[in-house]
């Protein structure tokens, strides 16, 4: 052989001969020494050809990558977006989630940045998630026969508000293997409380398109039920449910190749034979839903509000009404739901919230938002499927900007009463001669002000 590592090996072995040398005694130590030397300069060898070699693999591995359509993460994911992205998302242009039922769109936070489809969902979703708003928002269409598929979220209470069409709900509540069963109709809200079964499902023929607001500014969790029994080991599912033939008869259900979050099977007509929509009594349904567009209508100088919240003292609320005020109220991290309607070229003036972000999809009309944070102020143009969001304390303003009435859902992240303060009340409660030293303007100036109505 011409390895002459293999050789020296021959030469060492205990015993051997070499030619020309008879009966002179092998030199072990030497011998030893020298395979220990060629050994490691070997190795020396390999390892440096190695590193080279991989050094080169990494080098145009990278120039690929550097050259490839995969965008890389950008180093400032704020840099080159207008500010007003922090609190503007235009919806319809964003990914939708079709599934066999129906879709689901997003306005939220998500973990992987990769996961925004633009620039501006980015700064829309970094800015809910940095102010930590316990707010994100979806919209769910689930066409007639679908259904949204029991499921539970861990990290966020749901509240829903039905845009159109009608839907069979059920809640399952905690140590309660029978759930609260309704149906809801448009103009209408639900709340599902977080770890709470829930399934909603169209019982028409038409669409029906729900709101969603989830009280969470994380990536909002979720666990479906069949998920969850397929991901479950078939004798533990057996010996959970007992059902006749036991884990043979498990093995009968087979996972679907498309995910079911919203589930409508070709063939539903042979699989359902017998299906019915029954009404819980009032009492337990009043905890889980509410009549939005049926409640009483509160004015002020440009529009009206409607709401489905909590308040203290129960004030001009009806018996079922109180039933979900309450329940609001007994859950952490709820939601305060409601409907703004201005006028056309009305006005929501100035104002900001002691206690709570707040989140508005824009339903109808045109119109144009305010915001002003410390040290800076942004407006503008807003229209039908905008998601605007306010900080908590920033002060902001709605306006309709046409004839045609500015119409909002809007949600607020607080169970507690909402505590809100105007501009008009602010300015007013300031002593005048405060104000004169502020504006360099005499005081008796600030008595052209009317003072707003209580």
């Amino acid at each position: 052989m011409e390895n002459p590592t293999f050789e020296m090996h021959g030469e060492g072995i205990p015993g051997g001969k070499s030619a020309g040398n008879e009966g002179i005694p092998p030199k072990k130590n030497g011998n030893l020494l020298k395979i220990f030397l060629l050994s490691l300069l070997a190795c020396s060898l390999t390892t440096t050809i190695t590193i080279l070699a991989l050094s080169l693999i990494f080098v145009e591995r990278t120039e690929i990558l550097r050259n490839s359509d995969v965008p890389a993460p950008p180093e400032n994911p704020g840099k080159g977006v207008e500010p007003k992205f922090q609190f503007l998302y235009h919806l319809p242009k964003s990914k939708v989630y079709t599934f066999p039922g129906g879709e689901i769109q997003w306005a939220r936070f998500r973990r992987d940045p990769l996961d925004y489809g633009s620039p501006a969902e980015r700064e829309f979703g970094s800015s809910l998630n940095s102010r930590r708003s316990q707010l994100t928002f979806g919209t769910l269409r689930i066409r007639g026969g679908g259904l949204r598929a029991p499921h539970w979220h861990f990290n966020a209470n749901e509240h829903g508000f039905l845009l159109q069409g009608s839907a069979w709900i059920g809640v399952i509540g905690p140590d309660n293997s029978t759930a609260t069963t309704f149906t809801v109709s448009a103009g209408q809200v639900v709340f599902f409380p977080k770890n709470t079964v829930h399934w909603i499902k169209n019982s028409g023929a038409r669409d029906c398109l729900f709101l969603l607001f989830f009280s969470t500014h994380q990536e909002l969790l979720t666990l479906d039920v069949d998920d969850a029994f397929f991901d479950t080991p078939e004798d533990v599912l057996a010996r959970a449910l007992q059902p006749e033939g036991g884990v043979k008869f498990i093995r009968t259900f087979r996972r679907p190749g498309e995910d079911q979050a919203v589930n409508l099977p070709e063939n539903l007509d042979e699989l359902v034979q017998n299906s019915s929509y029954s009404q819980s009594p009032d009492p337990l349904v009043w905890r889980y839903f509410y009549d939005l567009q049926g409640s009483q209508e509160f004015p002020f100088p440009g529009g009206t509000f409607r709401w489905a919240r909590y308040r203290r003292d129960g004030a001009g609320l009806t018996d079922n009404q109180k039933i979900f005020s309450e329940s609001l109220h007994q859950h952490a991290d709820t939601l305060t739901l409601a409907i703004l309607r201005i006028f056309g070229n009305g006005l929501g003036q100035p104002h900001f919230h002691f206690n709570a972000h707040e989140m508005g999809y824009v339903l109808s009309g045109c119109g144009e938002a305010g915001v002003i944070l410390a040290g800076s102020a942004s407006v503008f143009p807003i229209g039908i499927g905008d998601l605007l969001f306010f900080p908590t304390g920033t002060q902001h303003f709605l306006r309709s900007t046409c004839q045609e009435e500015l119409v909002l859902l809007l949600a607020y992240s607080t169970g507690d009463q909402l505590e809100t303060l105007r501009m008009s009340q602010y300015f007013h409660g300031t002593a005048d001669h405060i104000l004169a030293q502020l504006f360099f303007k005499k005081q008796e100036e600030f008595q052209k002000f009317p003072k707003p109505a209580p």
